[in-house]
């Protein structure tokens, strides 16, 4: 009997419905761990199909194509070590969320994910069948034990491993960032540990797939929930993990435990990591936004600059009368910073045509946001004339708090492909700002320093579409609106909560109204990256006709 395992882990980044591409990592990682000396290679959850792949998975075509794939993998793979890898599993017109389990050619085992998670972004039980509480499968002379993801947040999965003779279990997940994620992963797994009296191993996935980012940081725990291993956030990993066998059963050796950066650089990397992904697996190569001069969008600019290098990034200045110097000065300091392109397209010509168009019509009526936003949409019309010219995907510059309470012009400056800052509060964009001009890491293709002036960082916010506009003067302090919209949005917070914290009644109902209001704009909005556990999209889904108000 042996007394030593090694296990590779593939901490990987799929594409969803690259079924190939995804297979040819799958084998590089097994060619490596052959060479390693493994007993077995692990990949994630779902990773031949890439995840969350939504209902794309319930395509019978594409789940037998995702099927007929592992089996080919499987058979190229038989002279080595087992190879674990996770994919959809048909039959009698079932579909189930696998873990296959390859040796000799073929697929010898599977693990059938038996708890659906049904909230935030994912919605497996609409896609999915439950499996059946199974047992653990041989590799060698070892058991083990895979709950899947969700399984391993239950104690009954791997409560029933441990009875039918689970050795040290082997948890492949699709767990999507948010700020905070890991430490609850921890806590769930070493409690997992504590019960079973087992090792755990916890494998992740890394990389961009829409709104979600999947941030690796996999890591293994031995008996009393003592960390052995812990590998890099964001990064793709190939990592060996050996175990012992002793007179108390499986123990993990010590290796790397990468250091855990803090929320402001994983909220950040995030958002440079999906803007890369999003780009990459769309097939897009070179990205250009609106530059104002404004503080949103000099941060989309440098998280575009890093995530795609400052090279592949075309920054335009649409100014209008109302435009100051000094948007016009911090525009170009922000793009010098960069080093990336800087193009200045003036919107009066176009806004006066405009204007004699509708003179007509419009004859006898004031001016009033109608005019304003005229403004934002001749720069959204000409920024996609660009993108279309140029295949340039364009990227959308809305902070949360806008998104929120529809501070923003639908078919205007909310025109884009993506918005790597549509959750990120106005008051964490002036930190994160801050937290880039002090901070450079090797994954940052733009360039270290302070590439966003602090005159941009400070000078109060405004749209600029009339004179002397302030944010200010629409909305409260970005401090007091944050707080307010933290409450109801992200924390589900009445308006009698907020008002015995010591917040203004009527303002807090004026922004509820205006949050409700506003379903319409975030439904046609671009997607952008997840970094809360309520971010707009699948995490938090109103309607958009809905007359119910709090107290009335």
């Amino acid at each position: 009997m042996s007394n030593r395992f090694r296990l590779t882990l593939a901490q990987l980044n799929p594409t969803v419905g690259a079924l190939q591409d995804n297979a040819g990592k799958a084998f590089d990682a097994w060619g490596a761990a052959k060479a390693a000396g493994a007993d077995m290679v692990a990949l994630p959850e779902m990773f031949i199909t890439g995840y969350n792949a939504q209902d794309l998975v319930t395509r019978p075509a594409f789940a037998q194509a995702a099927m007929a794939e592992i089996d080919a993998l499987a058979a190229r793979c038989a002279d080595g070590p087992a190879l674990a890898i996770g994919g959809p599993f048909a039959e009698d017109g079932r579909l189930f969320n696998a873990y296959h389990i390859c040796r000799g050619g073929r697929a010898v085992s599977r693990v059938l994910k038996h708890h659906l998670p049904n909230e935030a972004v994912f919605d497996e039980v609409r896609i999915f069948d439950h499996g059946p509480l199974g047992g653990p499968y041989s590799v060698g002379n070892t058991r083990i034990g895979s709950p899947i993801c969700e399984d391993a947040w239950y104690e009954d999965v791997a409560e029933t491993l441990v009875e039918t003779g689970a050795e040290f279990l082997l948890v492949p997940n699709g767990s999507p960032y948010y700020r905070g994620k890991l430490d609850r992963r921890m806590s769930a797994m070493v409690a997992r540990v504590v019960e079973t009296g087992l090792p755990l191993i916890y494998l992740n996935m890394v990389g961009g797939q829409d709104d979600q980012v999947f941030d690796g940081a996999s890591f293994a725990l031995n008996p009393g929930g003592r960390l052995a291993v812990q590998l890099p956030p964001f990064d793709e990993t190939l990592a060996h993990i050996d175990l012992v066998r002793g007179q108390n059963g499986w123990r993990i050796e010590d290796g790397d435990k990468a250091l855990q950066p803090d929320a402001w650089e994983q909220d950040y990397r995030a958002m440079v990591e999906a803007v890369r992904d999003y780009w990459r697996k769309t097939g897009f190569s070179k990205a250009l936004l609106g530059l104002s001069g404004g503080v949103d969008s000099a941060l989309a600019a440098t998280i575009a600059a890093d995530a795609l290098g400052p090279e592949n990034l075309r920054c335009v200045m649409l100014p209008s009368e109302y435009t100051s110097d000094h948007s016009l000065e911090d525009a170009e300091a922000v793009a010098q910073n960069l080093g990336c392109r800087l193009d200045t397209i003036p919107i009066s010509g176009p806004r006066a045509a405009v204007t004699q168009a509708l003179a007509e019509l419009f004859q006898g009526t004031a001016p009033d946001i109608t005019e304003e936003n005229i403004q934002s949409r001749l720069r959204g019309l000409l920024l996609m004339a660009l993108s279309n010219k140029f295949g340039e995907m364009l990227v959308t510059t809305g902070n949360k708090s806008e998104v929120a309470v529809g501070y923003a012009t639908i078919y205007g400056d909310m025109s884009g492909g993506y918005n790597p800052i549509k959750d990120l509060y106005k008051t964490r964009v002036f930190e994160t700002c801050r937290w880039r001009n002090l901070n450079h890491r090797p994954w940052m293709k733009g360039p270290p320093g302070e590439v966003i002036p602090t005159r941009v960082i400070d000078k109060p916010p405004s749209a600029e579409l009339r004179e002397d506009q302030k944010d200010e003067d629409s909305l409260p302090p970005y401090d007091v609106l944050d707080q307010i919209l933290e409450a109801l949005v992200d924390n589900d917070a009445s308006i009698a909560d907020l008002v015995a914290q010591g917040f203004d009644a009527e303002t807090v109902r004026r922004v509820e109204h205006l949050i409700y209001i506003s379903e319409y704009k975030r439904f046609q909005s671009a997607p952008g990256v997840r970094l809360t556990r309520r971010a707009f999209w699948l995490d938090r889904r109103y309607p958009i006709v809905n007359r119910w108000r709090e107290g009335g």
